[in-house]
C-alpha cells in the first residue's frame, strides 16, 4: 500500500467553505486503477489554523504517480485556485510506503 498525505493550513472562519469545496468535488477517484479509499480529515483548530489531512491509500506508487498524470487528476483539481484565500500557504504533500499491515 502507498499512502498520500496533503496537509492544508485553513484560516480561521474559512472552515465550512473549504469542507465545502471538498465535499461538493466531483472526484474521479473511484474510477481510477489501483485507488483504495481516501479521507478528509479535520484536526485541531488553533487562533491562527485550522489543520486538514486528505489521506488517500493506493495499491502502489506507480498507481498514485499515473494518477497524478492523467486527465481525470487534472479534472477533479480544475479551479482549485480559485478559493487561495481560504489557505495559509500552499498544501505540503508527504507520502509513505507500508512497511507492515495488521487488520482487523
Amino acid at each position: 500500500m502507498y499512502l498520500t498525505i496533503n496537509r492544508f493550513r485553513i484560516k480561521p472562519g474559512q472552515e465550512d467553505t473549504f469542507e465545502a469545496i471538498w465535499t461538493g468535488r466531483d472526484s474521479q477517484l473511484p474510477k481510477i486503477k489501483g485507488f483504495a479509499s481516501f479521507h478528509l480529515m479535520r484536526g485541531e483548530s488553533t487562533a491562527a489554523h485550522t489543520i486538514y489531512l486528505s489521506h488517500t491509500m493506493w495499491h502502489s506508487r506507480e498507481d498514485f504517480e499515473a494518477w497524478t498524470k492523467s486527465e481525470a487528476f487534472r479534472a477533479s483539481h480544475r479551479g482549485a485556485g480559485a478559493h487561495g484565500d481560504i489557505y495559509l500557504g500552499p498544501p505540503v504533500l508527504e507520502t509513505y510506503a507500508s512497511v507492515q499491515t495488521i487488520t482487523a
